[in-house]
């Protein structure tokens, strides 16, 4: 499959990977639910001019998407992806909740992904052009986490523990803020652009270990209790991939 050039490319990928993990019955399709879903918010705001450059936040939210996509396409080839994909990926089959899945996704993407893209997309430019439109996408996502939350709860009744979970300091974790996430991408995004065109790997490699130690988290909880809770919210959560999805889209 060829890489996408526009964000249209991009949800049709994400259709396409939908459409695969639904035969599969693969739990990697509820990471790539979310992640159309927040695309397709992102698109409809570049299409309607909302942002201070929109080709330009186009172009790094294709390339973003594209990390992703080459990501997926590697790991089903058997090659190698980052610590943090593969990790998400060797997950799948891990009786984990429908969170915990998609969190995998998220962390990956957003604390590796995002930054290298956005370095990437700015090489040879002020990397603070454009940072009026990066937190703008925030504040859109900022948006629709309530309808997020509101479908994750059909699909999974005991929801509402999650939010009990976050309340311990110890468990922060189980409390994942997209919004902290970005704000620490950026902050990865300004030191990959300061070390130039091609960045340096070894900086790339480190950020990479760190979010790899945030999905141990999420997977592994430093306490029995909350594992408890979360193999509790796991019992009553639908196994087949094609109702999660169903439930999750109905309107």
């Amino acid at each position: 499959m060829p890489r996408a050039t526009t964000i249209q490319d991009v949800l049709e990928q994400l259709d396409a990977i939908i459409d695969e993990c639904i035969d599969t019955n693969s739990r990697l399709g509820l990471f790539a639910y979310i992640y159309r879903r927040t695309t397709a918010e992102i698109a409809s705001e570049i299409a309607l001019g909302h942002f201070e450059d929109n080709p330009r936040l186009e172009i790094l939210d294709v390339a973003f998407a594209n990390l992703y996509l080459d990501a997926y396409n590697a790991h089903k080839n058997g090659q190698q992806v980052s610590f943090a994909w593969a990790f998400a990926f060797d997950c799948v089959d891990e009786p984990l909740t429908i969170l915990q899945h998609i969190m995998f996704g998220m962390n990956a993407h957003i604390n590796l992904d995002l930054c290298v893209a956005t370095a990437t997309t700015m090489s040879g430019r002020e990397i603070r052009a454009i940072e009026a439109d990066f937190n703008k996408v925030n504040d859109i996502l900022f948006q629709i986490t309530n309808e997020m939350q509101d479908r994750l709860s059909r699909v999974s009744p005991l929801m509402f523990i999650v939010d009990l979970l976050g309340k311990n300091g110890d468990e922060k974790i189980i409390d994942f803020s997209m919004r902290k996430a970005r704000a620490q991408s950026w902050n990865s995004a300004n030191l990959l652009w300061s070390l130039g065109k091609g960045h340096d790997k070894n900086a790339i490699d480190d950020i990479d270990q760190l979010v790899l130690k945030l999905s141990e988290r999420i997977k592994a909880t430093r306490t029995r209790t909350v594992r408890f809770l979360l193999r509790l919210i796991q019992k009553f959560e639908p196994k087949q991939v094609s109702t999660i999805l169903t439930k999750l889209k109905a309107d």
